[in-house]
């Protein structure tokens, strides 16, 4: 098995190590001051994957309902943290949760489940373009003006349309050099996962060991905004065929967890706000890879 088989076969495992060494090694939080250009390079290399001819075959329609199913997570997920009486830092954490894209091998496990890869590849595209002026817009909305979005706009632009873009625009002017390096570009994205993921997780060590019942309640708060996604996106998908409803539940259910982590320290918001971007992506794992097992069980 080769390195880039084990980090990506087994990444649920790394996520989890990840958390386990953030906790038990605070110091670790020193990698957060990195977020930006981890978050680039992790936006960059999953890109580089992404090719024109992927967008031109999809429906518009479609498309635009799984935007629709998009728009909605993040006042969900307010919904979800103020029915369990979260703090406004945990509340706002939520709610870029919700905002962000979706997550980025959402492509992936939607081509193990037997989706349409080519939709959740171009909602993935188009949400990550829009997200510059989503995310800021609806933090603002339901935070009440009390969250800083410019900060979130300049690390947007910085660590994830600038990258996408570029990556997006480098495959389509050389795909067979940037096609060469396939089998790779996952496993960097991965690995910056995991290295954002684990520095995180140190940053909020010392808040949830003082205080462990933040993690009873957040954990709840995932579990139920992620069960929720996927309903939505069944939802938004239904009229659609079978492997349109399998795209449109992973894009709208899962959540890129470290975008959402990594954006809430590099733009400055408190540290605890991140908290629920590590529990989700403990839950997110997990779940889609169970479902993508059985989407291509029940076929």
């Amino acid at each position: 098995m080769s390195v880039t088989d084990l980090i990506e076969d087994y990444l649920f495992v790394w996520v989890l190590l990840s958390v386990g060494v953030g906790f038990a090694v605070p110091r670790l939080a020193v990698v957060t001051r990195a977020s930006t250009m981890i978050l680039a390079v992790m936006i960059g290399s999953i890109s580089l994957t992404l090719s024109v001819e992927q967008f031109r075959r999809i429906d518009a329609r479609t498309l635009g309902l799984v935007l629709v199913g998009h728009v909605a997570m993040p006042f969900l997920a307010f919904g979800v943290a103020r029915g369990l009486g979260l703090s406004p830092e945990l509340t706002v954490g939520f709610v870029v949760l919700g905002a962000v894209t979706p997550e980025l091998v959402t492509p992936v496990m939607t081509e193990l489940a037997d989706g349409d890869t080519a939709l959740s590849t171009t909602a993935l595209v188009v949400i990550g373009v829009g997200s510059v002026g989503f995310i800021p817009a609806v933090v603002a909305l339901l935070a009440g003006g009390s969250v800083p979005t410019r900060p979130i706009v300049e690390q947007l632009v910085v660590a994830v349309v600038a990258p996408m873009l570029i990556a997006v625009e480098a495959r389509a002017w050389q795909p067979d050099r940037m096609s060469a390096y396939d089998a790779y570009y996952p496993a960097i994205s991965a690995t910056m996962v995991i290295l954002v993921i684990g520095g995180v997780t140190a940053a909020n060590a010392s808040i949830v060991r003082s205080n462990r019942s933040i993690l009873a309640g957040v954990g709840a708060g995932v579990v139920v905004l992620n069960g929720v996604g996927y309903g939505v996106g069944f939802l938004v998908g239904g009229a659609g065929s079978r492997a349109t409803r399998i795209a449109s539940m992973l894009s709208v259910g899962m959540r890129d967890f470290a975008v959402a982590a990594a954006l809430v320290l590099a733009a400055g918001l408190p540290t605890i706000a991140s908290l629920p971007a590590v529990a989700f992506g403990v839950v997110e794992m997990a779940t889609s890879a169970g479902l993508a097992r059985w989407f291509r069980r029940s076929r």
